[in-house]
């Protein structure tokens, strides 16, 4: 049996807070097992609560009361009422402000949930978003309650060397017995969720940024000491970001101090905590042999989301945690535009569009489908999803695409403007939209209260008497959980059309000539004309990903392969090699089904050449033009998923087009293969991209010549891109040096944990066979810890959520596995338990054999005595 049941919280039910925190003054004595806090809160009765209670509620929990007092007095114990979640004081001043100063203490060490304060191998730190604060002492833990912060920390000068916290350092001090102090004050009210401090044996690299108002900005890394020399990269994307934000949306720094520290143990990338941003290790360590291309990517994207919130979520915040998306969806979609810009646009958007549509359609399609903007919850944190974050992006980016860049950005400016220093809603962000365009968005508001992932089924006609091209849009969206029905949304879909000559062909509509045009899908079935074309053209639908919707259009193998070879949308032209890919394998998922010999469509062959001798351009993008569909994008196109064929008919296209393309890609590969240690410029970046990727075509030829490659490469690689590329070549293959590679990879890499992390997802994540025995061995290992998150989705999460073929395998072992490890990380880490869950919750989408068996772990997982509310929540929703 499970504790008591826990209680959902509705989004109806908000209420404004019955009392308001002005200001509190922190003081902490640190110690790993024994902190003591003393809290002292200046709070009033708030004049909008229409509670006529004389009650103070006051949230905490694993809290260990010392004493507590009003205005210098001490209470009795007859005066409050201590729970396990709440303190609740009888009677408050109501006509005046009042003082409530209370001491606790708290066991740091004993914290394996990473919430509030904690222990990350020496170093104390706290995760405070969403509910965390709470663990550090009793407080009014909800967003729409922002308080001044004042805090002292003091402790052990040797343990403790480093004491931080957010805002401004006001005073500092030595103390007896080798014990100092040190004081910080934010200036700006805040909710308690951006708390931060961080007490430690800490290393800084040091720098500074100038605004564009000539204000000099300290900018401040912590590390540890040994990573001391894997900060540069992060510091000048620190840099890159506040440069960004002050060029495309008018947005300066407001404190003199930024600061950043980076620890081993975090549930999440990273928590923009108000000046004091704490980072998962992952997002901030950076050397040219330790980190792949990739990373630098996401080390900057991360950089910029966190810094970008000090507008979009700590100057204008949530006033309830329903309006998550409010500030993460706005802030993804601002991180993603800075990504591109720094990057490759054509690249950024595609990777954007294929995360989305391989995990949070998934989410969107199963038991855990929710809006934007959820309806109700039991555990905020288990909120925190793709949905959220991703698809809340794609809502904003639909409304820049709407208002236009100009548009969007005056806006913006109205929501800063309007709403700095206060907690607000989706409604307000959407309402400054719209009060500053002139327009009205009442039913574009749809997209944040319903679920769920919007069909477009398009079909087309030609008149060639009256020369008019008729497209006929119809939308639906499928039934979700408590959401059976759904009103047509506003969809903008962009269209170009092409001549036969791969030209653009113009396109006449309402009195208008354009190359581009966004047609407005608002109603449940549409049709659009478009007059003075000749010739039938070649429709390019929603470009750029314009809306995050299934798009069913029938389109032949060669209206497909036309459309990668000349549409001169990035978007649109590496979608037709896509889908020219999925037809193609589904094409032979039916042959294997049917028993019958595979063979390759010789159009996919002569359209992959097409691509592989075009290297004229932006090499990163032809690499991914490259790239077959991920097994995981094909599974969600099938009503019953097939893992086996899915897997077979995918390496069946690569294999072939391998062997019928050795030469160019062995030529391609020889051409750009080099030794650029260091380099990250965008031509270095590409030429890796394009190299490796003809690579993993080439190590499918399991020859003597490919093995010889792959280790050379291995061997003399000077960076990781290379080195971990040709590691993966030679792991998912039958290379004779597989053991003795891996081997010697983690010899010279023992001392870098983000290298081992990698080093135990590639095995996780192999398709050879004896996969699930190599995680059950690597479970095992000296280097594997429970107990650090990072290493914990680097295996169990990398092989339940990365590895479909062995993780689905028939006999369930996969299933078991995951329930053991959930049910071990309940009691540990139950934010971490929760998102493994997930890779349960699609159990419907299988077979019958398979689906008894996900379903017999769900229930077992929900039947376990002491499950946390996270993991209840997940797998009873999984389960509904």
């Amino acid at each position: 049996m499970r504790d008591a049941s826990p209680q959902t919280v509705f989004l109806k039910d908000y209420t404004p807070p019955e009392y308001l925190i002005e200001q509190i003054e922190l003081n902490f004595d640190l110690d790993e097992q024994h902190t003591q806090v003393r809290s002292t809160l200046s709070l009033r009765r708030n004049p909008q609560s229409q509670d006529s209670s004389t009650a103070l509620t006051l949230l905490g929990e694993e809290l260990q009361l010392v004493s507590i007092a009003i205005d210098g007095q001490a209470l009795e114990q007859s005066q409050y009422l201590l729970g396990e979640e709440a303190l609740v004081v009888h009677e408050v001043p109501q006509d005046r402000p009042f003082q409530i100063v209370i001491e606790n203490v708290i066991n740091p060490q004993a914290n394996t949930a990473l919430e509030g304060l904690y222990l990350s191998s020496s170093m104390l730190c706290t995760q405070c978003e969403a509910q965390g604060f709470r663990k550090i002492t009793w407080f009014l833990d909800r967003p729409d309650v922002m308080s001044r912060f004042k805090t002292t920390l003091t402790g052990d000068k040797s343990k403790y060397p480093v004491l931080l916290s957010n805002g401004n350092k006001i005073g500092q001090g030595e103390l007896e017995n080798n014990r100092h102090w040190v004081s910080w004050e934010d200036p700006f009210a805040k909710p308690c969720y951006l708390f931060a401090l961080v007490a430690g044996q800490l290393e800084c690299v040091a720098d500074e940024f100038i605004t564009m108002t000539g204000r000099r900005i300290a900018l401040e890394i912590f590390v540890e000491q040994h990573n001391i020399d894997k900060c540069d990269h992060a510091m000048q994307s620190l840099k890159n970001a506040m440069h960004w934000d002050e060029e495309t949306y008018g947005l300066e720094y407001d404190l003199d101090l930024y600061m950043i520290v980076a620890v081993d143990h975090f549930n999440m990338g990273a928590m923009e905590n108000k000046g004091l941003n704490v980072f998962n290790t992952k997002f901030v360590l950076a050397r040219p042999d330790t980190a792949t291309d990739s990373d630098y990517e996401h080390i900057e994207g991360v950089i910029g989301h966190e810094y970008f919130h000090n507008w979009s979520g700590n100057r204008v915040t949530c006033r309830d945690w329903f309006q998550l998306s409010l500030k993460e969806g706005f802030t993804v979609f601002r991180d993603q535009q800075f990504s591109g810009d720094r990057t490759s646009p054509a690249v950024k958007r595609i990777e954007d569009v294929n995360a989305l549509r391989t995990r949070q359609f998934a989410e969107d399609a199963g038991p855990l489908a929710h809006p934007i903007r959820p309806e109700a919850y039991i555990e905020i944190n288990n909120f925190y999803t793709l949905t959220v974050y991703e698809k809340g992006a794609e809502v904003v980016r639909m409304l820049h695409t709407l208002l236009d860049a100009a548009g969007f950005r005056k806006g913006c400016d109205l929501y800063f403007q309007r709403h700095d220093g206060q907690a607000v809603t989706c409604e307000d962000f959407v309402k400054a939209l719209e009060d500053a365009n002139g327009v009205e968005l009442k039913q574009f508001r749809l997209w944040y209260s319903q679920a769920g992932t919007p069909v477009l089924t398009v079909s087309q006609q030609y008149d060639s008497e009256s020369q008019q091209l008729h497209l006929t849009i119809q939308q639906n969206c499928p039934p979700t959980p408590n959401q059976p029905v759904k009103a047509p949304l506003h969809i903008p879909v962009k269209l170009g059309l092409l001549a036969a000559d791969g030209s653009a062909a113009q396109i006449h509509y309402n009195d208008s000539s354009q190359a581009e045009i966004t047609l407005n899908v608002t109603e449940a079935e549409q049709t659009f004309s478009f007059a003075q074309l000749p010739q039938p053209p070649v429709v390019s639908l929603l470009r750029g990903f314009s809306a995050p919707v299934t798009l069913k259009m029938e389109r032949s193998l060669d209206e497909l392969a036309f459309l990668l070879r000349h549409d001169s949308d990035t978007f649109n032209r590496w979608e037709a090699g896509q889908q020219l890919a999925v037809q193609v394998i589904f094409k032979l998922i039916d042959a294997i089904e049917l028993g019958r010999p595979l063979q390759l469509e010789p159009v996919i062959v002569d359209a992959y050449r097409s691509v592989l001798i075009d290297s004229s351009g932006d090499l990163s993008y032809q690499a991914l033009l490259l790239a077959l569909p991920e097994e995981s994008y094909l599974s969600g196109q099938m009503a019953v998923i097939d893992v086996e064929a899915i897997h077979q008919a995918r390496e069946f296209v690569k294999k072939t087009l391998a062997e019928q393309l050795q030469v160019e890609f062995k030529q391609l590969y020889q051409q750009h293969h080099r030794d650029e240690s260091g380099s990250f410029d965008a031509g270095a970046v590409g030429r890796r991209r394009l190299k490796n990727a003809c690579l993993s075509y080439l190590s499918k030829l399991e020859n003597q010549d490919v093995y010889h490659i792959a280790e050379q490469q291995f061997y003399s690689a000077r960076n990781m891109t290379d080195q971990l590329t040709a590691l993966s070549a030679i792991v998912n293959s039958n290379h004779p040096a597989k053991a003795r590679s891996l081997d010697s990879f983690y010899v010279q890499w023992r001392q870098e944990a983000l290298v081992i992390d990698k080093w135990f997802t590639l095995q996780a994540t192999s398709s050879m066979p004896n996969t699930f025995a190599t995680v059950q061995a690597l479970m095992k290992h000296p280097a594997f810890d429970m107990k650090t998150p990072n290493r914990v989705r680097s295996l169990i999460g990398a092989f339940s959520q990365a590895n479909p073929l062995h993780f689905h395998a028939i006999n369930g072992e996969g299933y078991r596995f995951l329930a053991d490890q959930v049910l071990a990380l309940n009691t540990l880490n139950p934010q971490i338990a929760s998102r493994m869950v997930t890779g349960l919750a699609q159990w419907r989408r299988y077979d019958a054999a398979r689906q008894g068996l996900m379903k017999q772990q769900l229930q077992r997982i929900v039947a376990t005595e002491h499950l946390s509310k996270d993991v209840y929540e997940i797998a009873s929703k999984s389960l509904a």
